[in-house]
């Protein structure tokens, strides 16, 4: 078994006996046989464990499977039995480029009915990749469908033609792979440079594409619900008997993670493994890019209900939120202190219960005010803008502000690309964009789910 790495985001209370974290988030108790291999990982960190004993390897599997814990596999050369696929849709230019970065790997080109054929098939000649053509525009799920159809090796990697993977990307995700419970694995998709020098900086700390630095169990409801496709290595069979979904021309991505990991599958993502993606070149692209991103939300809403929620509050946070917003803080902590109560009364099996309550309620009253933010510029962005109007006159308002405003601020804090002022105002409007997609995917399908809350009720999850 290769080695465990314990994820950097799980916090241990208790001694060690109780840990806080995986994916989705869940609050975990050890057995005893289970504490001095958690003490090796702990203290090992990004070294990892390999797991010897029948009792290491069983609480190896469970830490895996409930994204606790992530596969420490070193890189492996090749030769490796993938076939790559590249849908294209002109782009030649682009398209070059993508094959040279292959070198030497077998690669079937899927042009899904470029309107000039020509500088296609003379790019995938040149690089002696295997071409194949649709004589209908049938969009990038059904082109990758194709190629998987094609494809007559175990393993096969999609890569769009506007990515350029870098060296050794394969020797990293091939090890993801050894799990034979896990069917795709994730590269970091990194912008290349180019575009107005502006968006180039902002895109570097905020791409779409780009799923951040660290290693992730990928499923509905994880911090990491879902990884694009513009590169992503899958176990064909067990891809293949799925299939992308040819009805969806955006959000296929998500749709297939979201089955694989409803039929058991796991999907890991790997930043070790890094990929290049050509960013629009143009700030009316981009924007334009990213409404599309929003407008599959109500298709993939209708296909997996409650997932596309823009925010899972408690009713319990939001009323103590409301309070303190009205300047009752005596009554916003009692709330909160009834909500850590109630929860305790569930995790009276765990030891030192009530302290653990309140931490996880704690973190709740944080970190919703954020989600809250998140939807009021997304999703809610009306009302998002009536807020910032009102925000001078109104104590709601400006409560709803700082809610938007304050984790921008946090984020350009982490990675100052740009000044603040234009930091902000260039995230400002990636989230109206995005957020509009949602709004008119609503109204062409006369559905209000993508934009409705879910709440959720305090509650112990035992593991």
């Amino acid at each position: 078994m290769t080695p465990v790495v314990i994820d950097r985001r799980v916090a241990f209370r208790s001694g060690g006996r109780v840990a806080m974290g995986g994916a989705p988030w869940k609050v975990v108790r050890f057995a005893d046989a289970a504490l001095p291999f958690l003490g090796e990982l702990r203290r090992a960190g990004e070294a990892g464990v390999v797991p010897v004993s029948p009792v290491e390897r069983a609480v190896a599997r469970r830490l895996l499977d409930q994204g606790l814990a992530h596969p420490g596999p070193a890189p492996r050369p090749g030769p490796h039995p993938v076939t790559v696929v590249v849908p294209a849709y002109g782009r030649a230019d682009r398209l070059r480029r993508c094959l040279a970065s292959l070198g030497g790997l077998p690669v079937i080109v899927v042009d899904d009915a470029s309107p000039d054929p020509g500088p296609v098939r003379a790019a995938a000649e040149a690089h002696g990749a295997r071409l194949v053509r649709h004589r209908v525009n049938r969009g990038p799920a059904a082109a990758r469908n194709t190629g998987l159809r094609l494809a007559g090796t175990p393993f096969v990697a999609f890569v769009d033609s506007d990515c350029r993977v870098e060296p050794g990307w394969l020797d990293a995700l091939m090890p993801c792979l050894d799990d034979p419970g896990t069917a795709a694995a994730a590269p970091r998709v990194v912008p290349a440079p180019g575009g107005p020098r502006i968006l180039a900086r902002y895109e570097r700390t905020r791409s779409a594409l780009d799923m951040g630095g660290a290693p992730a169990l990928v499923r509905p409801g994880a911090r990491l619900s879902f990884v694009p496709s513009a590169t992503l290595l899958v176990r064909r069979e067990t891809v293949a008997a799925l299939g992308f979904d040819e009805a969806l021309r955006l959000g296929e991505d998500v749709d297939l993670v979201w089955r694989l990991s409803d039929a058991g599958h796991h999907v890991r993502f790997r930043p070790a493994a890094r990929v290049a993606h050509d960013p629009r070149p143009t700030w009316r692209e981009w924007a334009v890019r990213r409404h599309e991103y929003g407008t599959s939300a109500a298709e993939l809403a209708a296909r997996h209900p409650g997932r596309l929620a823009p925010v899972r509050p408690s009713p319990w946070n939001l009323a103590a939120l409301a309070l303190l917003v009205s300047g009752r803080p005596a009554a916003a902590a009692a709330t909160a202190a009834v909500s850590a109560a109630l929860l305790a009364r569930g995790m009276g099996h765990l030891p030192g219960h009530r302290a653990l309550s309140a931490t996880i309620v704690a973190q709740g009253v944080a970190a919703d005010p954020a989600a809250l933010g998140h939807a009021l510029r997304r999703e809610w962005w009306p009302l998002g803008l009536v807020c910032l109007a009102a925000a001078p006159r109104r104590r709601a308002a400006r409560a709803a502000a700082a809610a938007m405003l304050l984790p921008i601020a946090a984020e350009w804090l982490r990675a100052p690309s740009l000044d603040p002022v234009r930091y902000t105002a260039v995230r400002l409007a990636d989230d109206l964009a995005y957020g509009t997609g949602v709004w008119a995917s609503a109204l062409r399908h006369r559905t209000a789910a993508p934009l409705l809350p879910l709440l959720r009720r305090p509650k112990a999850r035992r593991t």
